[in-house]
Formats: structure tokens, C-alpha cells, sequence
């Protein structure tokens, strides 16, 4: 078993990458799924894993308080990896037939706890945070609330990638969750995007048109640049010299080039514990803006903004506007 999830791993590598060449979540997602398996069945013989030992490992996952969409997520994960291996001939044909005759755990029907639905944030809190975070983070919270991105493509947002030319912007990411169906991602950006993206295109130095519009590496320098001007006593010069060199040579920590989802959440979670405010996800954006476009544009609309294949994945985004079946109500009920 550990022979067989090692070589998946590592063809999951390979295919799971963006246009960079850098392997995206659904390693880490995958990697997450089979550490349990090998915990529990890593010296078994692939072809000697069955629908018993799934259900062990599912039993598992269930104590361990995690969620049921998690479990289910990562069951099917485990499950397509032995379909991999079929195809490969490390297993036999019948090991992956039986795994995929387990069903998905149903709301009610098992021990799994239900997680937390993923609501709007409000615009109050949006604003209170805004004043805690780095400039680029700030930067990204206010793209994503006008332009509805996902934080994956506003993190990677670059200059060669906007298409500026017309009365509407367009931004194509170079990599999406959707480009594995062969799908193209186009995002359009109105005028409170545009003057979102105009604040940091028109800073000096010029941006790479290369390289990532909203870095890290321009966060630190800003911190450091207020450190600078906060300091009521001059530095001598050979100290001036000596933490120039350690800076220089020896830094604790190098600021990455590009801000990731997760360094991205976790600069937002920094900002709402400093502004003392309930925490909540770059996601809860994109939740916000369909919620908005769907109460003053319809579902359709809101599908159509937010890139959704299917109007029944936007209404997972977009909630109920409850004010108008209030309204609706009190006239006809």
C-alpha cells in the first residue's frame, strides 16, 4: 500500500500542476486523504484492500470530528486513487470495483458532524479589517469584493494577464480550478476593480509585467520603510552598516514572491484579530458578491459573473435574499 500511494503521489505532481509548473491544492488535498490510509494500512498489499478496511478508515475519520463533506471528499479521493492503480496494473481490476459500491455518508444518516455553511461576510467587517492588514492584502480583499475572483486568482493576479484595452477590463489567470475540463476562466473587472488595480499598476517602480501585482516582498518593504520613519533615534553608521549586511545576508524569513491562498487567509484571520472582529475567509467574499448580483441580477447573472458550469453550484454561493420573501409574504400571505 505504501509502494502504490507513493507512486500516486507522484504522478499526481505531475498532473496536478498550473501553468508555472507549481503542483496546486489538490496535492495537498490528496496528501491529506491517504495519510490515514497509511497510518492504518500502510505493509498491506494493495489488492488485499477492500471494502471492510474503507469502511475502518472512514469509521476513523468520523471519530476523529471531522466533517462529513471532508470525509466524503476525501474517501473519493482514496477511491480514485485505486482507480489509478487498476489502470497501472497495481492492483486488481475487482479491488476498485467494490470501493467504488461504498455510498457517500447522507446529512442525518451517520455520526459525521455537519460543517459550518459558508455565509457572506458583511461589509463592516470587510472595512474594519481593511485598516489591519499589509497594503497588498488590503489591496486583494477589495479586488475580490468588486470582481467576484476566487482567492487563487486574485493571488495570482499579473500585469501581462489584463486585458485593459476595452470599457471593461478582462482578466485571464493563467491557471484556474476549472481548466482541467478544458474550460476558459475570464473574469471582467468594472470600475471599482479597475481602480483597485490602477492604485498598484501605477506604483513606483513599475510592477514586472511577469511577475505577481500584489507581493509580499512589497509588504515587507513597506513595514520596514515604517519602522524607519517611526525611529526617534538615528542609527551610528557602522550599526546602520552591520544590520544593513545581516538583512542582507542572513534574513530570518524571505518573503515569498507571490501571496498563496493560505498565506493569504492567514494575513486576513492577523487583521481580524487586531481589529477584534469575528474572523472571517477571502472566500466569504466571493459569497458576498454572488448574494449581491443574484439580489439585483438574477441567478442567471450571478452564474455567468462567477464562472459557474451549472446555475445549482451558483445557488450554493448566492443566499436567498430573505428580505424579498418577507415582502412577498406580508402582501400575499
Amino acid at each position: 500500500m505504501a509502494d502504490l500511494v507513493a507512486r500516486y503521489l507522484e504522478q499526481a505532481v505531475r498532473l496536478y500542476c498550473g501553468v508555472n509548473g507549481a503542483p496546486t491544492r489538490e496535492v495537498e488535498h490528496l496528501r491529506d486523504a491517504v495519510r490515514p490510509l497509511l497510518e492504518l494500512y500502510g505493509g498491506l498489499p494493495a489488492s488485499s484492500f477492500g471494502l471492510r478496511q474503507l469502511k475502518t478508515l472512514r469509521k476513523q475519520l468520523i471519530d476523529r470530528g471531522l466533517a462529513r463533506k471532508t470525509i466524503n471528499d476525501r474517501v473519493n479521493r482514496i477511491i480514485r486513487a485505486f482507480g489509478w492503480a487498476a489502470e497501472e496494473e497495481l492492483c486488481r481490476p475487482e479491488v476498485y470495483g467494490a470501493l467504488r459500491a461504498l455510498q457517500a455518508l447522507r446529512r442525518g444518516r451517520s455520526r459525521a458532524k455537519e460543517g459550518k455553511r459558508v455565509l457572506p461576510v458583511a461589509w463592516e467587517h470587510v472595512e474594519a479589517t481593511l485598516h489591519h492588514v499589509p497594503r497588498p492584502v488590503a489591496g486583494l480583499i477589495e479586488l475580490m469584493w468588486h470582481t467576484r475572483m476566487r482567492p487563487g486568482e486574485a493571488c495570482q493576479l499579473r500585469p501581462k494577464d489584463l486585458d485593459t484595452s476595452g470599457k471593461v477590463w478582462f482578466y485571464r489567470p493563467q491557471s484556474h480550478k476549472t481548466q482541467r475540463f478544458d474550460r476558459e476562466r475570464i473574469v471582467a473587472i468594472g470600475p471599482h476593480g479597475e481602480e483597485v488595480l490602477r492604485r498598484f499598476l501605477a506604483r513606483v517602480p513599475q510592477p514586472s509585467p511577469d511577475g505577481p501585482l500584489f507581493s509580499p516582498c512589497d509588504a515587507v518593504a513597506e513595514l520596514q520603510l515604517r519602522r524607519r520613519e517611526r525611529r526617534k533615534t538615528p542609527l551610528w553608521p557602522s550599526r546602520r552598516e552591520a544590520q544593513a549586511r545581516k538583512r542582507r545576508h542572513t534574513p530570518r524569513k524571505q518573503p515569498g514572491v507571490a501571496y498563496t491562498p493560505n498565506s493569504f487567509l492567514g494575513a486576513v484571520r492577523r487583521g481580524c484579530r487586531i481589529a477584534g472582529i469575528p474572523s472571517w475567509t477571502p472566500n466569504r467574499l466571493r459569497h458576498a458578491a454572488a448574494t449581491r448580483i443574484r439580489k439585483e441580477r438574477g441567478l442567471e447573472a450571478a452564474r455567468v459573473v462567477l464562472g459557474h458550469a451549472s446555475a445549482a453550484i451558483t445557488e450554493v454561493y448566492a443566499e436567498i435574499d430573505q428580505r424579498l420573501a418577507e415582502r412577498v409574504m406580508a402582501e400575499l400571505g
